[in-house]
């Protein structure tokens, strides 16, 4: 049976979708992997275009609240956040064996410049939550 993950952030926009596709490429035949948000808002156009960059699609991705995932009664058995310590904390405990880990990145919605200076700070966060999912397969098994 597949463990089920979920990752957070503020919006579901840039992180946590970038966390969710990367680990589903890396390990999704050893788990069911979800993301959602705090305040889902829409997701960030420039974390399309790098995932694309890898062969992933998720221009037809809707965001989620993680309020909606909790009225579903969902159980989770890793939750981890992947915005700022300080948001982390208003991640809602959930119910059941859910292992709670956090992974901070910065948030791509804040990076600034020209549409170039954006995607190429938004792959190295990319390229930062690849390494830390793959670190963390490595001690896992």
């Amino acid at each position: 049976m597949k463990e089920k993950v979920l990752f957070v952030c503020i919006h579901n926009s840039a992180r946590s979708q970038m966390a969710e596709e990367l680990l589903r490429k890396l390990a999704g035949e050893r788990f069911e992997v979800e993301s959602a948000g705090i305040e889902p808002g829409k997701l960030n156009p420039v974390v399309i275009d790098v995932l694309k960059e890898l062969g992933i699609d998720i221009s037809n991705k809707k965001t989620q609240a993680v309020a909606d995932l909790l009225k579903s009664a969902k159980r989770f058995d890793y939750v981890i956040t992947v915005c700022d310590e300080t948001s982390a904390e208003r991640c809602p405990i959930f119910p059941g064996p859910a292992k709670r880990l956090h992974w901070g990145f910065v948030d791509p919605s804040k990076f600034e410049g020209s549409i170039e200076e954006k995607r190429h700070q938004t792959r190295l966060v990319r390229d930062q939550i690849t390494a830390r999912i793959e670190q963390w397969l490595k001690d896992y098994v």
